[in-house]
C-alpha cells in the first residue's frame, strides 16, 4: 500500500513539474495513459493542473486541458479559481484564454474575500484589469450585477479594486479604474461610515502619480478616514513631501475631469486621450509652482511636444483662443474648433460640487450654442493649406468665426482665470483678437 502511494504520488509530481514547464507532449501523454489523473490536486494549496498552468503562463498547457476538462472554475483551498492566478500573476493570455472558456469573473475567494478583478488591480497588471473590465461590461455581468456595481466591488476589508490599486501605487490601474467609473472618494468602512479612501491609501504609499490621478478626477482632500486624518496628514506622517504638498487643503484645487458632462463621457478614445493629456499638463503647472511653494502661476503652458506649431499647420490652424497652441478639438454640431486646453477650461472646475447633481452644459464660446459632441478636429492637407494662403483667397482662422463673434466670446471665457491658458486679463485677449483680425 505504501509503494503503491508514493507511486501515485510520483505521478502527480511528473505531471504538476510538466504543467509548470509547459511540456505539452508529456502531459497529453500521461493524461491518454490516465484521464483521472488531470483530475487531482496538490498536496499543499489543493491545485489543480489548471490553476498551476494559468499561474506559470502555460497557454498550449492550459488550451488542452480546458479542452478536456471543460470546466474553467475549479477551485484551490482558499477557494481561489485559475481566472484569479492568471490575473495576479499577471499571465495575460491565460486570462483571455479562460474568459472564452466561461470563467466566472464574480467569484470571491475566502482568503481575502477578493475576485479576479481586485487581484489584477492589487499586483498592478493594467493589461489584465482591462481585459476582465471588457468582459464584464459584454457578459451576463452588465445585466445581472450591474457593471459599475462589478467595478467597485469590495473585498473582505471593504476595499474596492481602486483602493488596492492606489495602495499598491499602480497608477496605470487606478487611472483604467477611474475611467470605467471606480467611486474615487469610495470609503472602505463602507457607506455613511469613515474609513480610507484611495486618496488616503496613495498618500501612505506616497504614490505622487496616483496622488494626481485621483486629485484629477476629483478626490476630496477633506474627506477623513477613521481616525480622523485628512489624506494631507497621513503623508505628512509617512514623510512624503510632494503628495503633501498637493495634499495640503490650502494649495490651489487641482482641474477636475469633468465626467459627469455626457459629452465627455461618450467621447471616441482619441479624443479622450487629447483632453486627458491637456489636463494632465494644466495641473502639473499646478504642481510645479506648489512643489516649488511659489505663488500659483496663471501663465501658459509650453508646447509638451517641443515642436513649433505655428510653423507645422499654419496661422489658420491656431486656436483663436488662446493664440498659442494648433487646434485639435472641434465642437458639434457647430463645427467650431479649438485647442484641447480651451475646451477643458469650458468643462473643467476647480472644485467638485457634491451638492450639485446635474453638471451645467457648457456652450461653445464662438456662437453660443450647447456643446453636446466632440470630435478630434480633421487636419487640413498641404493642397488645403495652400489654398488658403494664395493671395487670390482671402485668409480665414476658422469656419464661420468673425470679430463680433471673438469680442463677444472672450467676456463670457474672462471669468475662468483659474485656468492657466485663460489667467489673462482680457483686455489683452481682445486686443490681441482685434490685432489677429486687422492682419486680414
Amino acid at each position: 500500500m505504501g509503494q503503491g502511494l508514493s507511486c501515485r504520488e510520483y505521478q502527480e509530481n511528473e505531471l504538476f513539474n510538466a504543467v509548470q514547464n509547459g511540456e505539452l507532449e508529456t502531459v497529453e501523454a500521461m493524461a491518454d495513459e490516465d484521464p483521472n489523473l488531470l483530475t487531482r490536486k496538490t498536496v499543499h494549496g489543493n491545485l489543480s493542473a489548471v490553476h498551476v498552468a494559468a499561474a506559470n503562463g502555460q497557454i498550449q498547457v492550459l488550451s488542452m486541458l480546458l479542452n478536456r476538462s471543460g470546466n474553467p472554475d475549479v477551485l484551490n483551498r482558499h477557494k481561489q479559481t485559475p481566472l484569479m492566478l492568471a490575473a495576479m500573476h499577471g499571465k495575460i493570455s491565460c486570462v483571455e484564454r479562460l474568459i472564452q472558456a466561461g470563467a466566472n469573473i464574480l467569484l470571491f475567494d475566502t482568503l481575502y474575500g477578493r475576485t479576479c478583478l481586485h487581484y489584477a488591480a492589487y499586483h498592478g497588471h493594467s493589461d489584465c484589469l482591462q481585459l476582465i473590465l471588457s468582459a464584464a461590461s459584454s457578459s451576463s455581468v452588465a445585466q445581472s450585477w450591474g457593471f459599475s456595481r462589478f467595478v467597485n466591488i469590495r473585498d473582505g476589508s471593504g476595499a474596492t479594486p481602486l483602493h488596492l490599486a492606489a495602495r499598491q501605487s499602480s497608477p496605470d490601474c487606478v487611472h483604467i479604474l477611474l475611467s470605467s467609473g471606480a467611486l474615487v472618494s469610495a470609503s472602505t468602512g463602507g457607506y455613511s461610515y469613515p474609513g480610507n479612501t484611495p486618496l488616503h491609501l496613495a498618500a501612505r504609499g506616497g504614490s505622487l502619480d496616483c496622488v494626481r490621478e485621483l486629485l484629477s478626477w476629483g478626490a476630496d482632500r477633506l474627506q477623513r478616514d477613521s481616525t480622523g486624518k485628512i489624506p494631507y496628514m497621513v503623508a505628512v506622517k509617512h514623510k512624503h513631501d510632494a503628495c503633501a504638498a498637493l495634499l495640503n487643503p490650502l494649495a490651489p484645487e487641482p482641474l477636475t475631469w469633468p465626467s459627469p458632462l455626457k459629452f465627455i463621457s461618450e467621447l471616441n478614445p482619441e479624443a479622450k486621450s487629447l483632453l486627458e493629456k491637456a489636463l494632465v499638463e494644466a495641473n502639473k503647472k499646478r504642481e510645479k509652482a506648489i512643489l516649488m511653494d511659489k505663488p500659483h502661476s496663471l501663465q501658459p503652458l509650453p508646447n509638451s511636444d517641443g515642436a513649433d506649431d505655428e510653423s507645422e499647420a499654419g496661422e489658420a490652424e491656431l486656436c483663436c483662443i488662446c493664440f498659442e497652441e494648433v487646434c485639435t478639438i472641434e465642437v458639434q454640431s457647430c463645427g467650431h474648433q479649438m485647442c484641447a486646453h480651451c475646451i477643458l477650461a469650458l468643462c473643467c472646475h476647480s472644485k467638485p460640487n457634491s451638492s450639485t447633481t446635474i453638471a451645467k452644459m457648457p456652450v461653445c464660446p464662438f456662437c453660443r450654442s450647447s456643446i453636446t459632441q466632440l470630435v478630434v478636429a480633421k487636419t487640413k492637407t498641404e493642397t488645403e493649406i495652400e489654398s488658403e494662403l494664395s493671395p487670390t483667397k482671402p485668409k480665414r482662422t476658422r469656419k464661420s468665426f468673425n470679430l463680433g463673434e471673438c469680442s463677444s466670446s472672450f467676456k463670457s471665457l474672462s471669468s475662468l482665470g483659474s485656468f492657466g491658458r485663460l489667467g489673462r486679463g482680457s483686455g489683452k485677449v481682445a486686443a490681441e483678437c482685434n490685432e489677429e483680425f486687422d492682419k486680414h
